[in-house]
């Protein structure tokens, strides 16, 4: 089976192409600030990142021939987790209901299904994306009924980590009782209990830690005060909550290697700025702790920053009493995406339908 996987960044389009479970092309198309400044929404940009996409398989004498395209899912309704054939009714929400979520990950399933289309016999899929909603009725609940909790989260990432875990220590990923970390430009922490979901914040509109790009939870009636001083317009204090928020703010960099490098010269206020950031990622992660009941089997922490020696050992210092931690640096969406596509296509798991 020969399978196209594409997932949009912010910066970067990633691209692979596997044949069942190998890889035979491994693929990031940059994008500059300049490149993307003369569009005024992401869906805009879905044209060029095709194309790009397209040159890059002609490059590598790699012919359109797919059994399968799939992409990243973008910020649709909430659905529960699993491999979603890309229909009308996706495209839909993609481009008119995801206004209040301009995030490049929206253009996962339009790319996909365009190139689908083009290709004889081919099919096209999302695979667990940020808005797969498992939460239990009181993770719900917020203190004021006009604004229920939601989760955007790195579901990906997570789920794929989750059962790489579990192969590894000869159990199902259904059996286990795990809290999950991703750290990258955001942050999120989820409660697995038993294959699902049932806790995780809200990664990209403000709730849990600050990350590098991302305010996480914010004292709600400075934020509204702020709202109304007249300083600032609805789409900066947006930016203010995801993109140039946490560390970006902070330092002026969302690079945390290079924060990292800033500590080992000396500079004590990226110091602070680091261990604070990892003060609330522990805490995130004990609070849903109380979730499971104490009841865990392993933390897991996943992400571009758990490459960090630092990083890791800082978490496993103040997380470590609840349960054996454990790490997986890096993102693996390319492969998740690619297995998932591949056990559809082999009649191992359901493909599911948006509604």
């Amino acid at each position: 089976m020969r399978i196209l996987v594409i997932n949009p960044g912010s910066t970067s389009t990633k691209m692979a192409v596997y044949e069942d479970e190998k890889p035979i092309l491994l693929h990031s198309i940059t994008h500059t600030a300049e490149e993307m400044a003369q569009f005024d929404a992401i869906t805009e940009q879905q044209d060029l990142r095709r194309q790009l996409v397209i040159d890059e398989l002609q490059r590598s004498d790699i012919a359109m021939d797919f059994d399968a395209v799939i992409g990243r899912g973008g910020l649709v309704k909430p659905i529960a987790g699993g491999v979603y054939e890309i229909n009308q009714q996706m495209l839909d929400d993609t481009l008119h209901g995801c206004v209040m979520h301009n995030h490049a990950c929206n253009l996962g399933c339009l790319i996909a299904y365009e190139i689908a289309t083009t290709i004889p016999g081919c099919r096209a899929f999302i695979a667990d994306p940020g808005v797969v909603d498992e939460l239990s009725p009181l993770a719900r609940i917020s203190g004021s009924p006009l604004m229920p909790r939601i989760c955007i989260w790195h579901a990906l990432n997570q789920r794929a980590i989750a059962r790489r875990y579990a192969r590894g220590i000869g159990k199902e990923y259904a059996d286990l009782n795990l809290i999950i970390c991703h750290m990258g430009g955001g942050i999120s922490v989820a409660a697995h209990e038993h294959g699902r979901a049932i806790d995780a914040n809200n990664a990209l509109d403000g709730e849990g830690p600050f990350s590098p790009e991302r305010a996480g939870s914010l004292p709600a009636a400075d934020l509204i005060r702020l709202c109304f001083s007249g300083r600032y317009t609805e789409k900066q204090l947006l930016r203010r909550i995801a993109g140039q928020a946490g560390l970006t703010a902070h330092l002026g960099t969302n690079n945390v290697r290079e924060v990292l490098e800033r500590i080992n010269k000396g500079d004590e206020h990226a110091q602070l700025l680091i261990d604070a950031m990892l003060y609330h990622v522990a805490k995130q992660i004990a609070s849903e702790s109380a979730v499971l009941c104490g009841q865990i089997d392993a933390i897991l922490l996943t992400g571009g920053l758990a490459h960090s020696d630092y990083i890791v050992s800082e978490l496993r210092r103040r997380i470590g009493f609840l349960a054996p931690v454990f790490s997986f640096p890096g993102e693996n969406e390319m492969e998740a995406l690619a297995l998932n596509a591949l056990a559809v296509l082999q009649g191992k798991q359901k493909v599911m339908t948006y509604e």
